[in-house]
């Protein structure tokens, strides 16, 4: 079977990522879009563009629905894909809270449809390499994790800097570096917060959040995730007996080329990967019945009782 895609939104990161994804990926077909704007949904070269997000929901054809709409948005667009028997993949972060993330699973639950979170980095084979170097022991014992995210935006006009919508840097970058603590520690249990340090912008929303936490009573992580520092990302593990980190390729969004780690001073290097056509293909996969990996649901669920956790301490 070819899972028919339906996509709610038409921006950039729909446009220049999962739609060519989609188009390259076995087992997925880009059937429908619906946007604000017909012309740029018709631009993603689908079979049907939809008016409304509502009329593509009733279009009985769409077996799985992509979002790409504001963080705000998140929650009323999935349960409604939920409700209308569609299969979702939702942009990070899921929700704006934890509460809204639990809601949207127990909703998937209650109407027998997947949903994943959209991370895409963790289906890329580096990521994975990463995770298997640490769960099988290479580096002994995790003993901390240095990661960062940070760009100088000038964004105007933009969702991401309007708290309501679920603007600010934690959300849109840090979602990336909590799940790479989650991934790493099983799940960051105990987890406390050592330090935190907020820049607030004009609008309201967190222009750099820098923080440090325990995990497990002893591992420690810090994470920077910005919009007013110098592009940067950094994604290092350090344990007892060795150390890995990322080189050739952004940490978290190396797309369209080819990138390496640094594993004990040796360099391993990964060939031109494309993470958003791995992620379409491992969805497209597990909704046709058959073997494919998929962000679990605890991950996201952890993730965003952390974020929750970061954004409203003192």
């Amino acid at each position: 079977m070819t899972v028919r895609w339906g996509f709610l939104g038409a921006g950039f990161v729909a446009s220049r990522g999962l739609a060519p994804a989609v188009h390259a990926s076995r087992g997925a077909t880009l059937y429908a879009v619906a946007s604000r704007d017909e012309r740029r949904s018709a631009a993603l070269e689908p079979e049907r563009v939809h008016a409304t997000y509502d009329d593509l929901l009733a279009d009985e054809r769409v077996d799985a629905v992509y979002i790409s709409l504001s963080n705000g948005q998140h929650r009323e667009w999935v349960t409604k894909s939920l409700e209308a028997g569609k299969h979702v993949l939702c942009e990070k972060p899921l929700g704006l809270s934890s509460t809204d993330v639990a809601a949207m699973f127990d909703s998937a639950a209650q109407h027998g449809r997947l949903l994943v979170e959209a991370v895409w980095g963790r289906w890329h084979p580096r990521f994975a390499r990463v995770l298997h170097l640490v769960t099988s022991g290479e580096i002994g014992e995790v003993e901390h994790i240095e990661t960062a995210f940070t760009s100088l935006s000038e964004m105007t006009d933009n969702y991401r800097l309007n708290p309501a919508l679920g603007g600010g840097a934690l959300l849109d970058v840090g979602c990336y570096q909590v799940h790479a603590w989650v991934a790493l520690t099983q799940g960051a249990p105990d987890l406390t917060i050592t330090q935190l340090e907020r820049t607030i912008g004009p609008t309201g929303i967190d222009l750099t959040t820098d923080v440090r936490v325990r995990i497990k009573h002893r591992i420690t992580a810090h994470s920077v995730s910005s919009f007013a520092l110098p592009s940067d990302q950094q994604f290092i593990v350090e344990g007892s007996h060795g150390r890995i980190s990322t080189e050739v390729g952004e940490s978290f969004t190396t797309w369209n080329e080819a990138s390496s780690l640094l594993v004990n001073g040796v360099r391993e290097d990964f060939p031109v990967t494309n993470a958003f056509v791995e992620m379409v293909q491992n969805v497209s996969a597990v909704i046709d019945g058959d073997r494919g990996w998929t962000v679990p649901s605890a991950d996201s669920l952890r993730v965003a009782a952390i974020l929750d956790a970061v954004a409203r301490h003192p």
